[in-house]
């Protein structure tokens, strides 16, 4: 299920906005103010943001390039009730990928937030190749070549989770909060055994390696 981060001062909108997105199959998370969507962001991975520009405190332009410098490739689309050049001008240039003015069709942000996932190779996409390496979700296999790599469930979505998203940084917290149980007694240190297993299993593999982003997390880079 895809996650979208909705991001709207207007209490009435965002509730509508996030309602019609949760009853056509995504899993939203809604925020009122930009500084409660990068904590959200902090904790969670999404898949798309869409996000008002005339907010208080921090201003969608603002939070679109500091989203920018964090994270190059999540798409955003802008929702606002600026319709002037200038405006629209500014967000592309701040890093947004699709613009929408109010009132907004919900069946037609639907299409575009289709389109922008299947542009981004987000949308179904079931299998990944790196060179001689490939991973199929739906079978959970490896292979490097003709050999089979023999993955635990949990080193196969953290491995799945990098690849799917090369040279983006992904904190320890980020990880942990995505494939260990809201119950776990694990710190964010378990991130670090876990790729250590990988690094050791992958260790043939020369077409990619895990690369350690001191102070933050990991990131896959493709060779």
């Amino acid at each position: 299920m895809f996650k979208i981060l909705v991001v709207e001062d207007d209490a009435d909108l965002n509730r509508t906005v996030s309602s019609f997105l949760t009853q056509n199959g995504y899993e939203v998370t809604s925020c009122l103010l930009a500084n409660d969507a990068y904590n959200a962001m902090y904790n969670k991975l999404f898949d798309l943001i869409i996000s008002d520009i005339m907010m208080p405190q921090i201003d969608g332009f603002e939070f679109a390039e500091t989203v920018r410098k964090i994270n190059a490739t999540i798409p955003i689309i802008f929702m606002t009730a600026r319709d002037d050049f200038s405006s629209k001008q500014r967000g592309f240039n701040a890093g947004i990928d699709d613009y929408m003015v109010k009132p907004v069709d919900l069946q037609e942000l639907l299409l575009r937030i289709s389109a922008i996932l299947r542009r981004a190779n987000i949308a179904q996409s079931k299998k990944i190749t790196v060179g001689k390496f490939t991973m199929d979700e739906e079978a959970r296999s490896a292979m490097n070549g003709d050999d089979e790599i023999t993955l635990t469930a949990r080193e196969f979505n953290l491995l799945y989770k990098l690849l799917s998203y090369p040279k983006k940084t992904f904190t320890r917290v980020q990880l942990m909060d995505e494939f260990w149980d809201a119950d776990s007694n694990a710190t964010p240190r378990a991130v670090d055994v876990y790729i250590t297993k990988l690094r050791e299993k992958l260790s043939e593999c020369t077409d990619f390696e895990i690369v350690t982003v001191h102070g933050l997390g990991y990131k896959a880079v493709i060779k």
